[in-house]
Formats: structure tokens, sequence, C-alpha cells
């Protein structure tokens, strides 16, 4: 097995990223950065320009692995034009000059994991997804299937190449947990719409669990659904959380209203139905810490 222990990082700032240094870092492996800017960088921080694939050639230096999590918030303002263009170049232009500048420097990378969502399977209402399912309709299934595409050139250069399509990743720091906090503290939380939606959820320790393992395991490559084992609808896990936070649910979000809010992020995120399991690491044997919804988040809340 492969020695991995230098590993670079892109979206280092982001919610899976900085947990994720923190944990490395713990386990002895060395990180270095990638980063936009580094005008007051840190003794780990390396310049890269997304925009044009630009490394501080410093950064490459005994880098043995690569995990590329870089990509503008989905979540975060209504999606128009300008919107998705930026949601696009930061997933897919700035892989494709990634993937380049690494293979036209001759890097000594052995493994790159890189970040992708189940938003590739579409909306699928109750139909169960794993790895081998086909690409759904839509933006984000579109912009997913691109996503992975602009990376496949790594692996028809010999690197091993992993594609870890993320679920609704559940944490205190940030995310969907946190925005939807304060409402269901205050007894307003409830589902959405009908609330038949599945959502393939996951608690960040088990995606940080899972991106080690993938590190290490070098009979494993291609694509792997980073979601928990048992999905829930959205109706199943307003009423969960509402048990563990002891705060009614008895409110709901109209279609309508979130679709004036939200736009087309609505049906895109909030009402998309994805039933996605995790087949291939079951697999190769993967251990879930936390396959039951909610325990998990009984755990993540301290409750």
């Amino acid at each position: 097995m492969p020695n991995i222990s230098q590993i670079l990082i892109t979206g280092s700032s982001g919610l899976i990223g900085s947990a994720l240094v923190k944990t490395l870092e713990k386990n002895s492996y060395k990180i270095k950065k990638l980063v936009r800017s580094n005008s007051n960088p840190q003794a780990n921080e390396f310049k890269w320009q997304p925009e044009t694939g630009e490394i501080d050639p410093l950064a490459l230096n005994q880098a043995d692995g690569l995990i590329h999590l870089a990509g503008e918030n989905i979540a975060e303002g209504r999606w128009t034009e300008e919107k998705k263009q930026r949601l696009r170049d930061s997933r897919i232009k700035s892989t494709k000059n990634l993937c380049n500048t690494l293979l036209k420097a001759n890097s000594n990378l052995k493994v790159v994991l890189m970040a992708s969502a189940t938003g590739y399977y579409g909306n699928r209402a109750d139909e169960i997804l794993d790895e081998k399912s086909s690409q759904g309709k839509g933006f984000l299934s579109q912009l997913t299937f691109e996503w992975e595409e602009a990376g496949k050139i790594l692996a028809e250069n010999g690197i091993r190449l992993v594609f870890m399509r993320i679920g609704v990743v559940l944490s205190p720091n940030g995310g969907a947990l946190s925005k939807m906090m304060l409402p269901f503290q205050l007894g307003l939380g409830g589902k959405l719409g009908d609330g038949k939606q599945y959502m393939s959820w996951i608690i960040i320790d088990d995606v940080l669990n899972i991106i080690e393992f993938l590190l290490k395991n070098d009979s494993l490559s291609g694509v792997f659904n980073v979601v928990a084992p048992n999905p829930v609808t959205n109706k199943e896990f307003t009423k969960v959380f509402g048990q563990v936070l002891n705060r009614p649910t008895i409110f709901s979000v109209p279609g309508f209203a979130a679709r004036l809010a939200f736009g087309e992020l609505a049906d895109e995120a909030l009402f998309s139905s994805s039933r996605v399991i995790p087949n291939r690491l079951k697999e190769a044997n993967y251990k879930f810490l936390f396959p039951d919804l909610e325990t998990g988040l009984r755990y993540l809340l301290n409750k």
C-alpha cells in the first residue's frame, strides 16, 4: 500500500475542508492548503488560481495526495444566470485547470479525491439509487456530470482517482443543519411541501472518516456515494429532528412559498427527492459511525 503522508487540499475553509484539515493533522498527515489569496499566508498555505490553474510549485514538492473540495456554495443566494455560471466555473473550469497544471508539472500524486454530489442523480422520487444508477435531469445533475468529466483526465494518466458524491452533510458548525436550528428550536420547524422527498444525509464525522478510508485503500477508485445507508424523507427527518430537540413540528412550508423565496433552487434542491445508498462503501466494508439519523443528531447536538 502506498504511504500517503503529504496532502494538498482545496476548499480548506469550507464546512468539510476546515474539519478535515484538523482531523488529518491530528492523524499525522502533513497538510498543504491551496488557497486563492495568501497575502498573509500561514506556513501551510500555497497560492492557487482556479481561473488559470496556476499553483505555487512549492506546494507540489513531495505531495502524494490531493483532496479537491473547492466550489462555490450551491445554497447561497438565488440562482441567477450569473450565479449559475459561477457555480459552473468554480467546479468545472477550476477542475480542468487544476488537472492540467498537475499533469504538466509531472507531480508525484498517487491519489486524488474529488468532491462531487448526489445531485448527479436528479429528482428520482422513491427510486433507490446507487453508484451504477444513471444520470438524472436538471441543472445540478448536468453540473455534477461535467464536474466529474473534468477530472477524468487524471485517471487516464495513471493517477488513482476517486469521486465522492456527497449528500447533505449534517454538522453543528454550518450547512443545512445550522440553517434549520433556529426555526426548529423556536417550534416553527416543519416539513417542506408534502415531505415525501427523500434526503440522503450523512454526519460530518462519517464524511471525514470516509475520506481517510478512501485515502488509505489503494484498491479503491471511481465513484463512491458518501451518504449514510438509511436515507429518510423530509417528513421523517422533520419528525426525528423535532424529537431530538423536544420541539413541535406542526408547521410546513408550502411549495409556492419556497419557490417564491428561492426560485429554481427550491425545485432542484429543497423539493428534489434523492434516495441514494452507499453500495460501494458497504462492499469495501466501511463501518459507518452513525448509520441512524436519530443517533447521529443526538451526537451532534449533545442531546
